[in-house]
């Protein structure tokens, strides 16, 4: 499990960027490098990082289902993901 702190922080950056979006967007778009850089950090999609949303886990996401290998796994063989069983030949 991920710390709380640092599922707090990546919440507090997915806030940012969503506010900043259009803002940075009209930017870009103009060319104004300088106002791009007056904007937070944490305002950048770039800084953002996929975590799983059951544990947290930075690492072994699974874009498609959104939580990681080892949930996954979990998941799929109690029956919880349609669609998903466990190989075998």
């Amino acid at each position: 499990m991920a710390k709380e702190s640092m599922k707090a922080r990546e919440r507090k950056r997915q806030k940012l960027v969503e506010k900043f979006a259009e803002k940075r967007a009209t930017l870009k778009a103009a060319g104004d490098y300088e106002g791009l850089q007056k904007l937070p950090k944490n305002a950048s999609p770039v800084r953002l990082h996929n975590r799983c949303q059951l544990s947290g886990r930075p690492k072994g996401y699974m874009r498609q289902f959104g939580v990681s290998r080892i949930n996954f796994r979990e998941m799929a063989l109690k029956g919880l993901i349609p669609g998903i069983k466990k190989a075998s030949w």
